[in-house]
């Protein structure tokens, strides 16, 4: 591992505290690694408690998903009942001029 340090010169500080070194080993585990990957093979392969996580992730994601839709719609439906409102004001104010 190669190793570089830089020393600044003040009489009056901490020394430990101005010497720093740096690394440019790469790490072998990524962030939220613990250990030997799972199999990635098709539905037969694995344990069963990898099937049955699998399954809960799926419908996690399957169940926020669902939530999301439902408050797409919600706001669909205010974003037409307000283009509604728009419009027949609109038309109030045409048959207004209109006399």
């Amino acid at each position: 591992m190669l190793r570089q340090s830089i020393v600044r010169p003040v009489a009056t500080a901490n020394r430990a505290l101005l010497q720093r070194s740096f690394s440019v080993a790469v790490p072998r585990m990524g962030e939220g690694d613990t250990g030997a990957p799972r199999t990635t093979g098709g539905g037969a392969s694995g344990d069963s408690f990898t099937k049955r996580e699998a399954a809960q992730e799926a419908m996690y994601i399957r169940e926020k998903e669902l939530e999301k839709l439902h408050k797409l719609k919600g706001q669909i439906g205010e974003q037409r009942k307000h283009l509604d409102d728009l419009e027949s004001h609109i038309d109030k104010l045409t048959s207004e001029q209109k006399r």
